[in-house]
């Protein structure tokens, strides 16, 4: 209740009620953005932008959705304008379903030791892994594996279908199957 007072006193133009949302995002907005465009830089500028970009607008802000689910709108969309700016990065295509579920790819999971899961390799290989996946699907992944955001809000945010979501959701999970699989079966 006290946030909703905090929002409508700064669609009133408080800039205390502003700096304190702020505040109490800026966390979570630089987390997700880092999450997102993979680089320190780049994830505080996107901060700067994202909040550069609700004191404008936070007269727009519909209050039956939630501030985060907002903001995460907004700093998806600035870190998605940013990499499609950048020409010197190349993406790895997703797949097909048909091609991701090959045999040389299934890997009985079950036999990992807990403790090599738990390594700084294995984020290493991770993080490599999750690099190469376009930023729709990055951001897709993000959201629901990283964020745990329900299916309806990472909808919200990205302005993707449920269909759609579920779709990329699926189809990131199997590339980076596949991709840690890869380096585990060398």
């Amino acid at each position: 209740m006290e946030e909703l007072k905090l929002i409508e006193a700064a669609k009133e133009g408080d800039r205390a009620a502003l700096s304190v949302l702020v505040k109490k995002y800026s966390n979570t907005v630089y987390n997700f953005a880092y999450k997102i465009c993979r680089d320190q830089e780049k994830a505080k500028n996107t901060v700067q932008e994202t909040f550069l970009s609700m004191v404008k607008s936070i007269s727009q802000f519909n209050s039956q959705a939630k501030l985060s689910t907002w903001l995460y709108r907004i700093v998806a969309n600035h870190c998605m304008m940013a990499a499609r700016k950048r020409k010197d990065v190349q993406f790895v295509e997703v797949e097909t379903e048909e091609s991701l579920f090959d045999d040389k790819y299934i890997v009985d999971w079950s036999t990992l030791p807990i403790k090599q899961l738990e390594n700084n390799e294995l984020r290493e290989i991770l993080d490599r892994a999750i690099n190469k996946l376009t930023p729709e699907y990055r951001m897709v992944f993000t959201l629901r594996d990283v964020e745990q955001l329900s299916i309806e809000e990472t909808s919200k945010i990205t302005g993707l279908s449920v269909s759609a979501i579920k779709s990329r959701l699926h189809r990131a999970r199997a590339f980076l199957r596949k991709e840690l699989t890869k380096e585990f079966v060398k």
